[in-house]
């Protein structure tokens, strides 16, 4: 009996920085109430789509992403990333808050998180506690995600097991 195959790896999206560049522009004029949405790439969307993986929001827009971020980059609601309550533990050793729940959600599951404030802390955490592959990839958040970071996200993604 030959085994099933694993599922495809997740993507884990924060939306400040990555999507949301904090750079000084130019951005088009805003048209919502919200003008920081105006700085989102429309042009990621199908970059986005067309990897081989399981998109979800990572980020503290938590539903409002689908709301707000997916219809601009022409994608459909995705799944959201449910955070834990704070706890004492957050922050600890320099572990990002968002690294412990994401470890869990993927439950050994190969993914990739793209944030713009993974640290050398969060890739040793989850190293050490995650059995699956994992690229933390960490996104310059004034410049946030770009087509060239999109080809290194499909590359290890084809890379595969």
């Amino acid at each position: 009996m030959t085994p099933a195959p694993a599922p495809p790896p997740l993507l884990y999206l924060d939306v400040d920085g990555p999507l949301v560049p904090f750079g000084a522009g130019p951005y088009p004029p805003a048209d919502d109430p919200n003008p920081l949405l105006a700085r989102i790439d429309p042009s990621l969307g199908p970059g986005l789509a067309a990897l081989d993986c399981v998109p979800v929001w990572a980020t503290t827009w938590m539903a409002g992403a689908n709301r707000w971020v997916a219809p601009r980059l022409g994608l459909p609601a995705l799944p959201v990333v449910e955070w834990p309550e704070p706890s004492a533990e957050d922050g600890r050793g320099g572990v990002h808050w968002k690294t412990p729940a994401l470890v869990a959600h993927a439950a050994g599951r190969d993914f990739v998180w793209v944030d713009d404030e993974i640290t050398g802390a969060d890739r040793a955490y989850v190293a050490a506690r995650h059995p699956g592959r994992a690229l933390l990839y960490r996104v310059d958040p004034g410049r946030g995600l770009t087509g060239r970071d999109l080809l290194v996200l499909e590359e290890w993604l084809r890379a595969g097991p």
